[in-house]
């Protein structure tokens, strides 16, 4: 009775819920500049070049928080309801600077903060869910990740239900969200009964983890998942309005709600990730995730003067893909790295991965550029998932693939 107990501690669920709300309450400032960079472009000025830093920042804020976080293991320092407390509360008032107007150049080093303070909520949410679930913790994972995705999106709502009103409103709404975060965070949220061992992140172990073969694989299909991810999170609201503007589509101010329904629809794409993984194997979901995006991303530049009905659903199947697999990577990596390195390996990955979408957001307006318009841009992020699916299938081939999934590979 006590080994039930201690797997299946009472009220657990009703943890998961509430550290996944306020994990999407925080989450809401992710990209709460991206849903309104239309309009930050024509108040300061900003090229799409530059206006990819507002989005930039947030993800060189996260590498640099995450990397230290780990390094300095600050989840076991601080207690994980306070530590993500605090970075909620922190990411609210950074946020919530950007109704000062501060202009560019202070508006970029604030979404920095903003990145910088998620990194204290996104890994320990992660680990602090993990203490409630030893059995269930793949879906229980998957919720989470589920819970950044629709924080992700919700920006995006907000602009399209209040379209024509003032851009302030979606930052005061995501201020406040993320303020609601750091309350829950800290009254309701607490440590579960199975303690998660520590997983510290030591530059020393890198050469160990970079001669692993089997993890070096399933490294190269996280970061061809990442090459795609935040590049299409970040410019699918410029390239549907684009879209409208070429006078195909119809979309007008559907823009913004058609892009909160394909990064919203990927919290679908993680429990069904979570599902097949759990079925079907590790290697075999993220392969076939990766392909079924990466065609996305080759076909929608197809439907960019319409019709609407052929470009809605492949909108909509991308972001159930796309982020469907996001989950699984970390899983593999607990499941093949040497114990004694996994923190260091899955520091290693989160951070070289978030790292390449810098580069890959900032490159997208300049690709548009080279191309002449949006259209067929994002054929490019093709690339990511078809190097990550190869990738995944020759891990599938090798011995070891057997200790992922309970040997489903």
């Amino acid at each position: 009775m006590m080994s039930d107990t201690r797997v299946k501690p009472q009220g657990r669920f009703t943890m998961l819920a509430t550290i996944s709300l306020a994990v999407v309450l925080s989450f809401s400032t992710w990209f709460s500049a991206t849903a309104i960079a239309p309009e930050l472009k024509l108040a300061w000025g900003l090229s799409d070049a530059a206006a990819a830093w507002l989005t930039n920042g947030v993800q060189a804020g996260f590498v640099i928080g995450a990397l230290a976080a780990s390094l300095f293991n600050l989840p076991d320092l601080i207690r994980m309801n306070r530590l993500m407390g605090c970075s909620a509360a922190l990411a609210a008032v950074a946020n919530a600077a950007l109704l000062l107007d501060p202009g560019p150049t202070v508006a970029i080093l604030l979404r920095m903060v903003t990145g910088l303070a998620l990194a204290g909520v996104y890994p320990p949410a992660l680990k602090l869910v993990a203490t409630w679930f030893v059995k269930g913790r793949g879906m229980a994972l998957a919720a989470v990740i589920g819970a950044i995705t629709a924080g992700s999106s919700l920006p995006h709502l907000v602009r399209g239900l209040t379209a024509g009103v003032d851009w302030q409103i979606v930052i005061a709404a995501s201020s406040a969200a993320s303020l609601a975060a750091a309350i829950l965070f800290l009254a309701g949220t607490r440590e579960g009964p199975d303690a998660f061992g520590k997983a510290v992140f030591d530059p020393r172990q890198i050469p160990q983890v970079l001669r692993d073969r089997n993890l070096l694989l399933v490294n190269f299909g996280y970061f061809g998942h990442m090459w795609e991810l935040y590049a299409m999170w970040a410019w699918l609201l410029a390239w549907l309005t684009a879209a409208y503007q070429a006078g195909g589509t119809g979309l007008s101010g559907s823009a913004s709600l058609l892009t909160f329904l394909a990064v919203a629809s990927g919290v679908a794409g993680c429990f069904l990730g979570g599902f097949l993984s759990d079925r079907y194997g590790r290697t075999a979901t993220t392969a076939g995730l990766m392909i079924v995006s990466g065609s996305c991303a080759l076909l929608i530049g197809f439907a960019f003067d319409g019709p609407l009905w052929l470009l809605v659903p492949i909108v909509i199947v991308w972001g159930i893909s796309i982020v469907g697999d996001s989950a699984q990577f970390s899983a593999a990596v607990t499941e093949l790295a040497d114990r004694r390195y996994v923190g260091t390996a899955l520091s290693l990955q989160m951070g070289i991965g978030f790292a390449l979408t810098i580069l890959m957001i900032w490159l997208m307006p300049k690709l548009a550029a080279f191309f002449g318009g949006w259209q067929w841009t994002f054929a490019v992020l093709a690339i990511g998932p078809a190097f990550g699916a190869a990738s995944m299938l020759i891990l599938r081939r090798r011995p070891e693939a057997l200790r992922l999934a309970n040997g489903k590979r």
